[in-house]
């Protein structure tokens, strides 16, 4: 991402909207919002190979694995709008285990780019599942979002929940209500 352009865009933007860029309240702003753009949409350039290299390791474990309330931050791609919640990853290992810290790296690689919430939901399950070469994969995502909250339809208590399940958690009717009930809250 070229900063100076994004800054650039910004100035524009608040001219357009009927705002002095160069007034004493603004003077930083393009700058400021061009940081945090790169910040919110550094997934599209992490390395998600880099990221999970050195902690996924062999193991002989079979139980479920779950860790619960990974902070989700992400936009939404129709208004560019924050939506924000927790993620529960869980998954019955193969051959490998996920270092738990980079479940949540794993979250946050994709969350930082412009998302659907069900296609962040989904890639997150099909990655873990892969990495693992697990033998089942759940993912749930509880998030608000601004979009719907801060315009629009205004419903300030709304919130939306999607979950992926693959593999055993899908076909194994069982298993899938083991995960989802030590998902709950």
């Amino acid at each position: 991402m070229e900063r100076h352009k994004v800054e650039e865009l910004i100035r524009s933007l608040l001219i357009e909207i009927g705002e002095d860029p160069n007034r004493e309240g603004l003077r930083g702003t393009p700058g400021r919002v061009a940081e945090s753009w790169d910040f919110l949409t550094s997934g599209y350039r992490s390395d998600l190979n880099e990221i999970v290299r050195s902690s996924v390791f062999e193991s002989d474990s079979s139980g479920m694995i779950l860790c619960k309330n990974i902070e989700v931050y992400s936009l939404c791609e129709h208004h560019m709008l924050p939506f924000f919640g927790m993620c529960t990853i869980g998954y019955i290992p193969g051959e490998k285990v996920i270092g738990i810290s980079k479940l949540a790296r794993i979250v946050n690689h994709f969350s930082r780019r412009l998302q659907f919430q069900e296609r962040l939901t989904s890639d997150i399950a099909r990655t873990v599942m892969k990495l693992a070469n697990a033998d089942g994969v759940g993912v749930v995502i509880n998030a608000k979002h601004m979009c719907m909250i801060m315009r629009g339809v205004e419903k300030q208590h709304s919130s939306m929940t999607t979950a992926s399940v693959l593999g055993s958690f899908y076909s194994d009717s069982n298993t899938r209500a083991e995960f989802l009930t030590f998902a709950k809250d």
